[in-house]
């Protein structure tokens, strides 16, 4: 249900506040997720991991986001939108610390899932929020927040080379706990400027929410079959980008092709935020980058040189960013707004569900075949649906709801 100020329309300063509040709480969801890539070379080394492990150490996030977004919904239902974001983010950040101390692989498995389930909390939050604060401007606000998600996703990778491990000594313990020290620290940021609801309501809130998702739904399958072909691709390229260039004996791309894996998704946000009242519900994001993402993992497969390599990379980045963000406007425009948080919780569990399998399905595929390139081939798989399944969903009619974009 919308605020007060978002049925009377918002002032030009509360719309950029509630903007911004939404972009940090993106930066919190994916900054201590992608602080672990850059360092995994570092992880497998010293704890001695397989590959199929280090899939795993990606894959479990993604399994926590699934057992955990129903129970986020519910939370969701009896706290409130905002303060349930608020205490995913407290997790997230504390339990993404905990993984800089970690003593083996099931003490670092065991830290990781912990900060899964603060993310998992506040993953099916941000789409509720974006139509509790501006309901007509939801395209606007789920911009808002997917630019946050790239920006913490984009500067781990861009940053752990050049300045942090430099700075503290080359470890990548130390490197975990310096990415989970913005995500606290965005904590009373979001505490103290996020608008306050009147005690009447949250108490018809936490009474008549509702939280189970509909599982009989084919849009609610769809959309979550479709996010896992985003999602999966996306986790894997991160999750394996470090041992296969090091294993090509190319480690030196490291760095530039991580930087450009996620800081091409910058550029995505460019294109996206001109044409934002061209996205929503539109199959060209799917039927252009769902190709594009393709191309992407075949550059890296072929491996043909530093440029295709580093373009492959750029290639996914875009692609994914785009059709991320065209997915997440679904929800609030597809389902009514009292089914939006359970709607997103189920595709989360769906997509999740799906994802985990992904990249550890990739590992396993590497140490099978002891063929490199073999751990991109799912993900490529991954692209051609994304383009079938994207371009269908798009086709889905609207709730009718008062509220989405025109």
């Amino acid at each position: 249900m919308p605020s007060k100020e978002s049925d009377a329309g918002l002032s030009l300063g509360r719309l950029v506040k509630f903007m911004g509040l939404l972009w940090l709480a993106g930066i919190a969801m994916r900054m201590t997720l992608l602080a672990m890539p850059p360092v995994i070379p570092l992880v497998h080394d010293e704890l001695h991991m397989s590959e199929t492990q280090v899939g795993l150490l990606i894959g479990l996030p993604l399994a926590i986001f699934a057992a955990a977004a129903v129970p986020g919904s519910l939370l969701i239902a009896r706290i409130g939108t905002g303060l349930a974001v608020l205490l995913g983010m407290v997790i997230t950040a504390v339990a993404s610390g905990a993984r800089g101390a970690a003593v083996g692989v099931g003490t670092l498995y065991a830290a990781t899932i912990a900060m899964g389930f603060g993310i998992a909390i506040m993953q099916p939050g941000l789409p509720t929020l974006v139509r509790e604060w501006a309901p007509n401007r939801i395209a606007l606000g789920t911009l808002a927040y997917s630019a946050g998600m790239v920006v913490g996703a984009t500067l781990p990778p861009a940053l752990t080379f050049s300045f942090v491990l430099p700075l503290i000594g080359g470890g990548w313990r130390g490197d975990l706990i310096f990415w989970a020290v913005p995500t606290i620290l965005i904590v009373p940021v979001f505490f103290f400027l996020s608008p306050k609801r009147d005690e009447h309501h949250d108490g018809i809130l936490a009474i008549g929410g509702r939280w189970w998702p509909q599982w009989n739904s084919p849009l609610l399958w769809l959309l979550g079959l479709t996010f896992a072909s985003n999602t999966a691709p996306f986790y894997s390229a991160n999750a394996f980008i470090g041992d296969y260039l090091t294993n090509a004996g190319k480690a030196d791309l490291l760095s530039w092709a991580l930087g450009w894996l996620n800081g091409a998704q910058i550029f995505a946000f460019v294109v996206l935020f001109v044409l934002s009242s061209r996205l929503q519900r539109r199959p060209w994001p799917f039927l252009v980058f769902g190709p594009i993402m393709l191309v992407g993992f075949v550059c890296l497969m072929l491996q043909p040189s530093p440029f295709w390599i580093v373009f492959g990379a750029s290639c996914i980045g875009i692609a994914t960013a785009i059709t991320m963000t065209a997915l997440l406007a679904l929800p609030p425009v597809l389902s009514a707004p009292a089914d939006l948080s359970r709607t997103a919780a189920g595709m989360f569990t769906i997509s999740y569900s799906c994802a985990i399998i992904i990249p550890t399905f990739s590992g396993a595929l590497w140490d099978f075949t002891g063929k490199p390139w073999t751990t991109f081939v799912p993900s490529s798989l991954c692209a051609v649906a994304l383009t079938v399944m994207g371009a269908f969903l798009v086709r889905f009619p609207p709730a009718g709801e008062a509220g989405e974009d025109r």
